[in-house]
């Protein structure tokens, strides 16, 4: 909250101006772009080139979902990628292990390591989403809500994990950005649906810290991971 309220009392001053022109003739076509500064009284100064640097920077900062566009060898776990910047969009998964999970000390669960199932992500510029699977993935692979606190109808919740987005990552680097902000933020509440599990979470939780989760607890979520793949 104090980080909204920052940025509604910050005092956004003009910096320069950026004008696109279209050309359209007969045998020639085209744009060109022209940057005016201004300075601190507000008054435009002369047109000057556009440069690269000047246009990364905008984008840049334009939003955290539009930078780091990632590239190099893609791992065998990524399902779907799209790169084009303003749809931006990846799903991978994880089969079945141990993670180190961390909880408010209301809910009386210990922070340790707790065996899970499968696991579907897709990030995209609106946030992270999660499903559960069973057996082996697949387009025809059923989902289910996902097990955990902080989850509601595959939205999550992502608390206050101060983990910076990596400026120029690997695919791998981009998913395991996405993964620590969500297995580094305490679970605390559950979603708007309720429990996601069959019987109580809290209990559900506990069980699969000495052994493998109980993939009887999971419920459908109407869909399958064909489904998601667009």
């Amino acid at each position: 909250m104090n980080r909204i309220t920052e940025r509604i009392r910050a005092l956004y001053r003009p910096k320069a101006a950026l004008i696109a022109y279209e050309c359209i003739g007969k045998h020639n076509s085209g744009y060109f772009l022209e940057l005016r500064p201004i300075n601190s009284h507000g008054v435009m100064g002369e047109a000057i080139p556009v440069t690269y640097k000047f246009i990364n920077k905008l984008t840049d900062q334009f939003s955290e979902a539009y930078s780091g566009t990632p590239a190099g060898a893609i791992p065998g776990n990524l399902l779907f990628a799209n790169t084009k910047r303003g749809s931006e969009k990846y799903i991978w998964y994880n089969p079945p292990c141990k993670r180190m999970m961390y909880f408010v000390p209301q809910l009386g669960i210990e922070n340790a390591e707790y065996h899970l199932p499968g696991i579907v992500y897709i990030a995209s510029e609106t946030g992270l989403m999660i499903y559960a699977y069973k057996g082996k993935i697949s387009e025809k692979a059923e989902l289910f809500n996902a097990p955990f606190f902080n989850c509601s109808n595959g939205n999550i919740c992502l608390g206050v994990a101060n983990i910076k987005k990596p400026a120029n990552p690997g695919y791998h680097e981009l998913m395991e950005y996405w993964e620590r902000k969500f297995w580094l933020t305490e679970f605390s509440h559950l979603g708007g649906g309720g429990n996601p599990t069959k019987n109580n979470l809290v209990l559900v939780t506990k069980a699969a810290k000495d052994k493998d989760f109980n993939l009887d607890q999971l419920k459908p979520a109407s869909k399958k991971l064909k489904d998601i793949l667009t």
